[in-house]
């Protein structure tokens, strides 16, 4: 049987990276010049961005060595038992492809994953050997993201945190209930295991390299997880909890979620409608009020309906803040930094900004125009200079006069 040229490979290993949320690609319109007119084209297989800390857009190579797979996941669509085209990569042929991309100027980057061949630790030898080409052979200098299985042998998954500048480990789904039903062949302990592991590792080379300024660097970046949302029963916040402890146990630079997608042919034991793509939107967001706007886990969960899920026609801040209006209104002129934070509509850039403008002048409702998307959303909860809400905070259609418009919903969905 003759081999697949790379081009057909990259085409069946780019589009089955694509379930791969942790490496969000930023999406666009598809163009392209081969009818000759223009130049370049945003429909280059493989290629997807991603953004660093500070804000920067990098564009990665992202694709799998191969889409062969032992387990058999019900919600994967490489799963053993699933009837896909297949492709395989050499080491070799990921480095010259990188190689390939990173010259023309088309990528800053590779994120690598693979489905299991042979055996766990089989693939991980074949991961590790793609980065160990790129750095050692070539003193590649760029970004990799390095997906490690936690089924292989703790010292290969050591390996890779000396090579890639991200590593990260699918905990798949929220709850072990889940896994143990959807994903047979993998193990919830073996999983937090191994990222307890890197954890340890990540904070071990970090305190050395303050020591020792030549000590070995591992995982620069960090580690990040991913989990898919809808595929089991779990709510929204069982699924918060869950991120809130691997944030503790692991210190974590990001959990994704992933809403589940049919995908063909799929398992009886699955969903036939995928869930809401806000619900995935709803959980970013309550993410963002764990990270950055001080909310406990509880703050959040707290903002869930009765059934566990966030609402899905306004915002958690927004939730929470209807859910306890005795905390409200904030005055603008004197309260603190945490207490600005809870106010819907108002961002972290946005409370920096006042906290700096109000040292020189006392802050009126047409500052806030500057400041905020929406001052209608801010007026039942703040207090300025010429504003106070009386007794707008106590209506009873309060959430109805914020929440959106309802929106056509979509036919197929």
């Amino acid at each position: 049987m003759s081999r697949s040229s790379i081009m057909d490979r990259l085409e069946i290993l780019a589009d089955a990276a694509k379930y791969d949320a942790s490496c969000a690609s930023s999406g666009t319109a598809k163009r392209n010049s081969r009818d000759g007119r223009g130049l370049g084209s945003t429909e280059g297989m493989g290629i997807c961005h991603a953004y660093a800390p500070d804000g920067r857009c990098i564009s990665l190579l992202k694709l799998l060595l191969t889409n062969h797979c032992i387990f058999d996941c019900h919600y994967c669509i490489n799963r053993k038992s699933s009837n896909v085209r297949r492709a395989r990569f050499t080491p070799q042929e990921v480095v010259d492809l990188t190689l390939s991309f990173y010259r023309r100027n088309y990528i800053e980057g590779l994120f690598l994953s693979s489905g299991i061949v042979k055996s766990s630790s089989h693939t991980m030898e074949q991961l590790i050997e793609v980065a160990r080409i790129l750095r050692e052979e070539h003193d590649f200098r760029g970004y990799i993201h390095l997906k490690t299985i936690p089924e292989a042998d703790p010292e290969l998954v050591a390996q890779a945190g000396l090579w890639a500048d991200r590593v990260s480990i699918n905990v798949e789904l929220p709850t072990d209930a889940g896994l143990s039903r959807l994903a047979p062949d993998k193990n919830a302990a073996t999983i937090e295991g191994a990222m307890g592991r890197l954890s340890g590792a990540i904070t071990e080379a970090h305190d050395a390299r303050k020591r020792f300024r030549k000590a070995p660097i591992f995982a620069p970046a960090g580690q990040s997880t991913q989990m898919i949302v809808g595929a089991d029963g779990a709510s929204d916040a069982q699924i918060v909890g869950k991120a809130s402890t691997l944030y503790d146990r692991f210190a974590l630079k990001r959990v994704y979620y992933s809403a589940f997608s049919p995908i063909p042919e799929a398992s009886a034991v699955l969903p036939l409608r995928r869930p809401p793509l806000m619900r995935e939107h709803r959980l970013y967001q309550s993410d963002w009020l764990m990270r950055f706007y001080g909310f406990a886990p509880q703050d959040v969960q707290q903002a869930t309906e009765d059934d566990g899920m966030l609402p899905l026609d306004i915002d958690p801040k927004l939730a929470w803040a209807l859910k306890f209006r005795d905390r409200f209104p904030v005055d603008l002129n004197r309260a603190p930094r945490e207490a600005m934070l809870r106010v819907p509509g108002l961002g972290v850039k946005a409370v920096d900004a006042i906290l700096a403008a109000r040292r020189h002048r006392s802050i009126r409702l047409e500052d806030l125009a500057r400041l905020s998307i929406s001052v209608k959303k801010l007026r039942p909860f703040i207090v300025t200079d010429d504003w106070r809400p009386t007794l707008l905070l106590d209506r009873a259609d309060l959430r109805a006069r914020l929440a959106p418009p309802a929106q056509q919903m979509e036919l197929f969905a």
